[in-house]
């Protein structure tokens, strides 16, 4: 079985081959990783950072992707504004989206991370408004669930990095590289 830990970077598709109509080239996964039959287990938006789990073995790409298994993920998110109490409640009970309900996520203002590497192109900033880092866990996968949750409560994301997926995290790995483990 192989599994490989790869750290994406901004504008990268979670794919290996870039299947749009559209000539200009679009980094993908074959841009960085050479390892032949292995599947991303998940999904990583192409304006998300961070762990991106691939593997030869369908059941654990299985165990890994489905909400069922309840596997937790945690994300590191820079959000415009200054984050409330009321708002990290809201993410802490559930927010309903026009899919429904989330599942209470754990939520927690932190400082920025000492590991981030500086992301090309840069966010936006404006002078006029500040922003603050959270952490995030939860156990669900829906499409761009942390940034419409972040949206939801008042504090659109600016920045969204994968830190862990269940016990796989990010720690030694600089972005773009990946590493097989055992």
């Amino acid at each position: 079985m192989t599994l490989l830990l790869f750290n994406k970077p901004f504008n990268c598709l979670s794919q290996f081959t870039d299947k749009s109509q559209d000539t200009t080239h679009r980094t993908t996964l074959s841009d960085f990783i050479d390892v032949t039959g292995v599947y991303p287990a998940g999904r990583l938006d192409r304006d998300s950072e961070g762990l991106l789990i691939l593997t030869d073995n369908g059941r654990l790409q299985s165990r890994i992707s489905d909400p069922k298994f309840k596997m937790p993920k945690t994300y590191f998110a820079q959000v415009e504004g200054v984050i409330d109490t009321t708002a990290l409640t809201k993410l802490r009970d559930g927010i309903e989206l026009k899919d429904g309900w989330t599942k209470p996520a754990k939520a927690d203002v932190v400082d920025p991370p000492d590991w981030l590497w500086d992301r090309n192109p840069p966010i936006r900033y404006r002078k006029t408004v500040p922003d603050t880092w959270i952490r995030l866990s939860i156990q669900e996968g829906r499409n761009r669930q942390v940034r419409r949750m972040t949206a939801h409560a008042g504090f659109p994301t600016l920045r969204l990095i994968r830190y862990s997926i269940g016990e796989w995290t990010l720690d030694g790995l600089d972005n773009g590289s990946y590493q097989e483990v055992g």
